[in-house]
Parts: C-alpha cells; structure tokens; sequence
C-alpha cells in the first residue's frame, strides 16, 4: 500500500467570472502537477463564485455558462491525470435551490462524486442554498492511492461530529473548503486534527486569506503549509507521509488506542 501521496492546498483568487475562474483554476492545477501532485484541492466557490460575494442573486447566474467552465476543469484534471476536489453551486433543477457543494473530479476527468453541504449558515438556509443529506448518509469519501479522503465545508468547521464521523469510517484526511476571514476555522481545525489523528488540508480563497490563510495540517495537530495572509493567491504543496516517524504516535498508537476507549472496553472492569 502506498505510504505517501503528494497533495496541492490552493488559495486561489474568486472572481465573478467564472471562464477566469476556470482558467485560474488550470493554472494552479499545472503548477501542482509539475510539483508532482496527485490531488488538488480548492476553496468553497471556487469555480463559480460564493453568494453574498460574487453572487448576489440567482437570476444573475447562467448555469449553462458555468458547466461549459466546468467542463474547461475537467477536461484539463483529464488531460494532466490530476484528482481535482473544486466548489462550486450545483443546481438540481430550476424549481429547487441549489447545492453548495464540492466536485471530486478524477484523473481522467470524471466526476467521480460530489458533497453538498450539510450545516448552511443562517442565511444560507434562509435564502440561498438547500442542506445536503445529514448524517453518515452525507458524507463523501473517496480513495486514491491508498489514501482515504472526506469532505467539509466552511462553517461545518463548527460540527466536531462530521469529523468524527469520518475518523470512524477510516478517513486519513479531510478536504475542508472556506469562504470565510475567520482565524478561528484555522484554530478549530488544527483542534480536530489533533483529536482525530487525521490530516486536513485546509482550501481558503486569496480574498480573504488575511484572516485565514489556506493550509495543511497534520494528524498531531501541527501546521505542515500556511499560505500567504497578504490576500495573494498561494499553492501550498505537502506529502502525505503515513511511515513519518513524527506521526507515529498519532497514527499508530493515539488513533486506535482512543477508538478502544472510546468504545469503554478497557474500562469495563
């Protein structure tokens, strides 16, 4: 089994043009692939814009423009053999809200699966966005040389049982996407790496990266990568090392060992 996989944490910069998007998004995928990434992952929006920011209202959207944009990323993960992990507003039909979700494309440009946002903010819920499927039945993951990945997106940072749910279900790392100037997401996700042994890659966009910069975290809690806080655009480049002996210890004895108590059956006498 494959020990080590090296993984790309963009902080790109969201316009309200999703073709430069798009094409900003290639770009940072080209760069990742020459540094010998197998996955890239990107902040929450990062295709076609957030709400509230660069989108003010759904009549201003053309969907037909924005999955002609997709199709420029998903022919360019096709063409690079590179796993993509993107945001971007997924719309269902025309008489429903939308989904804020993730797009997990894969090396031959598949659309391989997709996460829709469980815990929308107030006024997500309110007048923007439908809530994915709750639960474990919500969750995203899929594998990619030997590695486990999930998925999170900006204020579900707030909910320690969508991380515990993925330790539970053998995630090694957890794709977590913002939109948000928060120092306190950077915070709360070293916490839960720390607690759940798992590494989180942590994708926040250049636009508001002087609160939160974009970055990598270990599964003891440590920063491997922080972007630029300066509101640059930023690609932060780390390797998945599951024989480093620094995460021995978090790996190979804290993880499974807090899965024993957790369940109480060292405790039972």
């Amino acid at each position: 089994m494959t020990k080590t996989l090296i993984i790309a944490t963009a902080q790109s910069r969201i316009s309200t043009d999703v073709h430069q998007n798009a094409q900003h998004i290639c770009n940072l995928m080209e760069q990742a692939k020459d540094k010998g990434a197998r996955l890239i992952h990107f902040p929450e929006g990062a295709l076609s814009g957030y709400v509230k920011s660069e989108i003010k209202n759904w009549r201003d959207v053309d969907w037909d423009d924005l999955a002609s944009a997709l199709d420029i990323v998903r022919n360019k993960a096709a063409k690079l053999g590179l796993w993509t992990v993107v945001g971007c507003n997924h719309r269902i039909n025309a008489s429903d809200r939308p989904y804020n979700s993730l797009y997990i494309i894969s090396e031959t440009g598949d659309l391989a699966a997709r996460y829709d946002k469980r815990y929308c903010a107030h006024t997500e819920i309110t007048d923007w966005y439908k809530a994915g499927t709750r639960g474990e039945a919500g969750n995203c993951i899929f594998e990619l040389d030997g590695f486990s990945f999930g998925c999170a997106l900006c204020i579900e940072i707030n909910f320690m049982d969508i991380f515990d749910s993925y330790e539970k279900q053998d995630v090694d790392c957890v794709l977590f996407s913002a939109y948000s100037p928060d120092p306190v997401f950077w915070v709360q996700a070293r916490g839960y790496a720390a607690t759940t042994n798992m590494w989180i890659s942590a994708a926040n966009p250049a636009n508001c990266s002087d609160g939160f910069a974009a970055g990598m975290i270990a599964p003891n809690g440590h920063s491997l990568q922080r972007g630029d806080n300066g509101k640059q655009e930023d690609l932060l480049i780390s390797v998945l090392d599951k024989s480093d002996p620094d995460l021995d210890i978090a790996l190979n004895k804290a993880r499974p060992w807090r899965r024993t108590a957790r369940r109480g059956d060292i405790y039972a006498d």
